[in-house]
């Protein structure tokens, strides 16, 4: 039975390696029959900027940006995040606070880092 699995990353991808190690998990609960919705707060929202050079971990996030693309696994970020145009290669909406937490709430399972 397929679950809806909601993946938040809210730590700086500039400071730890975990929100790119959340990421490589969140894929890969996306390869089994679970819909996987990733969730953006903060300055995580940086694992979708073009220039990676400042975050932890680069090589490996380069490794699995385009299967998020290829699998259109769907991103929520906070209404106001400032995104680059290239973040626009991947599906990206954004909630208000209270409609985020609201989503997570209806997840099944959440994962939070």
């Amino acid at each position: 039975m397929s679950k809806h699995i909601a993946v938040v990353i809210s730590e700086d991808p500039r400071i730890t390696a975990r929100p790119v190690e959340a990421l490589r998990i969140a894929l890969g609960l996306c390869a089994g029959d679970h819909e996987t919705t990733v969730i953006l707060l903060g300055p995580a929202s940086a694992l979708l900027v073009e220039d990676t050079e400042e975050i932890i971990d680069a090589d490996i996030l380069e490794k699995y940006l385009p299967s998020f693309k290829q699998l259109d696994v769907p991103f929520i970020v906070e209404a106001g995040t400032s995104m680059d145009l290239w973040s626009d290669d991947f599906s990206v909406t954004t909630r208000t606070t209270d409609e985020i937490r609201q989503f997570v709430r209806s997840a099944e399972r959440s994962l939070i880092f």
